[in-house]
C-alpha cells in the first residue's frame, strides 16, 4: 500500500538520534506542563511553541508530537493524583482514578492510564494512516441538527447515568447550563448575565470552573471532614509497580470500548474529547451496575479509568488526522497545532500531503514513536509520580490550593477569576455535601455553547421549522438510542431504590419478630 511506503519513509526520517531526542524532550516537557493545575495539554503546546522556532520544521513538529501526547498524560496524572485534571478531556478519568489513588492504588491507576492512552492513541493513529478518506467522509455528514442531537445525547445520557438520582443529575445539568450562558451571546452579540462586569464578557473560563469544582471543592470537602474520616491508605512506592495479568484482562475490554468511542469523535469539531470520555465513563458505569461491580464510586474502578483514558487519546489521534487532511482543528490543542503550521508557512489540508509529504509522514511516524516513549517513561515512573500521595494531607491540599490559584491567575491575570474560583469551589463543596454529581455540570459547561449555537443555526436554516432537528438518519438514531438509555437508566434507578428499601425494611421486620 502507498500509505505504508510513505509511513516507512516517515520512520526513516524520524528515527535519527536528534529527532528521537526531540520526541523525548517533548514528551517530558508536555507531561511536566500538563501536570500543573489550570494549564493542561493545550497550554503545554502553547507555552512550548516558542521553543521550537529555533528548530527546522521537521524537528519542530516531531517535538510537538511528544508534547501533544505528553500533555494529555500530564492532564490525567494531575487528575488521578490530585483530583485536578489539567484539561477538561481528563475530567472523566478523574472520577475513578482519584478514588483508586486515595485507596492505595495510585501507581496502578497511573499504569492503567499509560497503557490505555497508548492503546487508544496507537489504534487511532493507525486508522488515520490507513483509513483517513473514509473517516473524513463520516465527519462531513454532521450538520447543525446532528451536532445539537449529539450535545443533547451527551447532556441527558451523562446526567442519568453518573448520578444515583436522575433528579440530582438534572439539577447538576441545570447548574452547568446556567454557568455556560454567562457572557456575550455569539449569534446576536448581546451581553447576558455578566452583572455589568466587562471581565465576564467572554464568559466564565472552563479552567476556573474545572479547578473550582474539582480541586478547590475537594479541598473544602476534605477540610470539612478531616477529623471525621481516616487518612487515605498510602500507596507502596518501593520497587516497580506493574499491572497484573488479571488487571490487564479486566481493563482490556474497557480500553477497546473507550477507543471505539474516541476514534470517530476526533473528526467532529465538537470541542475535543469531552463527549467520548464522558460517554465511555457512563457506559462502563452502566455495565458495572449490571455486573454488580461495587468498586464504581467507592474504591475506584479500573474499567472506569481505562475507558475514558483510551477514548481521550483515540480522539487526539484522529483529531491530528482531521487537522492534517482537512485543515480542520477539532480541539483546542489541534487549533494551537494549526497555528504552529501557519508559523512555518504551511496550511494543513489535502495539499499539505503533496507539498510537504516528507514532513507530514515524519510527523505521523513520530506520533507512534512518541506513544511508545511515553508508555515506557510513564509506566516505569508510575510509582515515582505516586509518591505525591505520601505528602501529609494538610501539606498536599494546601499545595493544591496554592497551585490552583496560581494556575487560574496565570491564565488570565484577573482577580475576578479568583473570586469566581472561590465561589465555584464553595459550590463544589455543597454539591459533594448533598451528593449532587459534578460530571453533568462540566459536560453542560463544555457543550452548552455548542448546543445553543447549533440549535439556533439549524432553526435559522429551516426558518423556525422544528422538524429539521429530526430530519436525518443520524439525528433519529441518536434520539432513539437516547430514549433507550434513559428508559434503562430509570428502570435501574427504580430497581435500586426498591432493593435499598427492602434491605432497610429487613432489620425492622426482625426487630418486630
Amino acid at each position: 500500500m502507498e500509505q505504508l511506503t510513505d509511513l516507512l519513509g516517515g520512520f526513516q526520517n524520524a528515527l535519527t538520534p536528534i529527532n528521537l531526542l526531540w520526541v523525548v524532550v517533548g514528551a517530558l516537557l508536555g507531561t511536566a506542563v500538563g501536570v500543573l493545575p489550570g494549564l493542561g495539554s493545550a497550554m503545554a503546546v502553547a507555552l512550548l511553541l516558542p521553543i521550537t522556532f529555533t528548530l527546522d520544521p521537521t524537528g519542530a513538529f516531531i517535538m510537538f508530537a511528544g508534547i501533544y501526547f505528553g500533555g494529555l498524560f500530564g492532564d490525567s496524572t494531575a487528575g488521578i493524583l490530585l483530583n485536578t485534571p489539567g484539561n477538561s478531556s481528563a475530567i472523566a478519568s478523574t472520577f475513578e482514578g482519584h478514588r483508586m489513588a486515595k485507596n492505595g492504588q495510585a501507581a496502578k491507576a497511573l499504569a492503567t492510564s499509560a497503557v490505555g492512552a497508548f492503546m487508544g492513541g496507537l489504534i487511532a493513529t493507525t486508522l488515520v494512516v490507513f483509513f483517513a478518506p473514509f473517516l473524513v467522509r463520516m465527519a462531513t455528514a454532521f450538520g447543525p441538527a446532528e451536532y445539537f442531537a449529539l450535545a443533547v445525547f451527551a447532556f441527558l445520557a451523562i446526567s442519568s447515568v453518573v448520578s444515583e438520582s436522575v433528579v440530582r443529575g438534572l439539577i447538576a445539568l441545570g447548574i452547568g447550563l446556567s454557568l455556560a450562558v454567562v457572557g456575550i451571546d455569539g449569534p446576536s452579540g448581546s451581553v447576558r448575565y455578566t452583572l455589568g462586569l466587562p471581565q465576564l464578557f467572554d464568559g466564565i473560563s472552563i479552567i476556573v470552573i474545572t479547578v473550582g469544582l474539582l480541586a478547590l471543592g475537594e479541598v473544602l470537602h476534605i477540610a470539612g471532614r478531616i477529623h471525621r474520616t481516616p487518612a487515605a491508605a498510602q500507596v507502596a512506592t518501593k520497587g516497580k509497580i506493574r499491572l497484573s495479568w488479571a488487571d490487564v484482562k479486566n481493563a482490556l475490554p474497557a480500553w477497546l470500548r473507550g477507543t471505539s468511542f474516541g476514534v470517530p469523535f476526533g473528526l467532529i469539531p465538537a470541542g475535543g474529547s469531552e463527549i467520548p470520555t464522558f460517554l465511555a465513563y457512563g457506559t462502563e458505569k452502566r455495565l458495572a451496575k449490571r455486573r454488580g461491580d461495587t468498586t464504581f464510586g467507592t474504591t475506584g474502578s479500573i474499567k472506569g479509568l481505562a475507558a475514558p483514558e483510551a477514548a481521550g487519546n483515540a480522539t487526539a489521534g484522529t483529531a491530528m488526522g482531521a487537522l492534517l487532511a482537512l485543515g480542520l482543528p477539532t480541539s483546542a490543542t489541534a487549533a494551537i497545532m494549526l497555528a504552529a503550521f501557519q508559523q512555518y508557512g504551511m496550511q494543513p489540508g489535502p495539499l499539505l500531503f503533496e507539498r510537504s509529504g516528507e514532513l507530514v509522514w515524519a510527523l505521523l511516524a513520530s506520533l507512534f514513536i512518541g506513544l511508545v516513549i511515553l508508555l515506557i517513561l510513564n509506566y516505569q515512573f508510575a510509582a515515582v509520580w505516586a509518591k505525591l500521595l505520601l505528602v501529609p494531607r494538610h501539606y498536599l491540599y494546601a499545595g493544591i490550593t496554592v497551585l490552583s490559584v496560581l494556575g487560574v491567575y496565570a491564565v488570565s491575570a484577573s482577580t475576578i477569576d479568583l473570586w469566581l474560583l472561590l465561589g465555584i469551589g464553595l459550590l463544589g463543596f455543597l454539591m459533594r455535601r448533598y451528593n449532587i454529581p459534578v460530571a453533568p455540570v462540566l459536560i453542560a459547561v463544555i457543550l452548552g455553547p455548542l448546543a445553543e449555537t447549533e440549535l439556533r443555526r439549524a432553526l435559522s436554516v429551516s426558518q423556525g421549522d422544528l422538524g429539521i432537528l429530526v430530519d436525518s438518519p443520524i439525528t433519529i438514531t441518536l434520539y432513539a438510542v437516547l430514549a433507550v438509555v434513559l428508559a434503562v437508566s430509570v428502570i435501574q434507578h427504580l430497581r435500586g431504590r426498591r432493593s435499598r428499601g427492602a434491605v432497610a425494611a429487613e432489620p425492622r421486620e426482625k426487630v418486630d419478630a
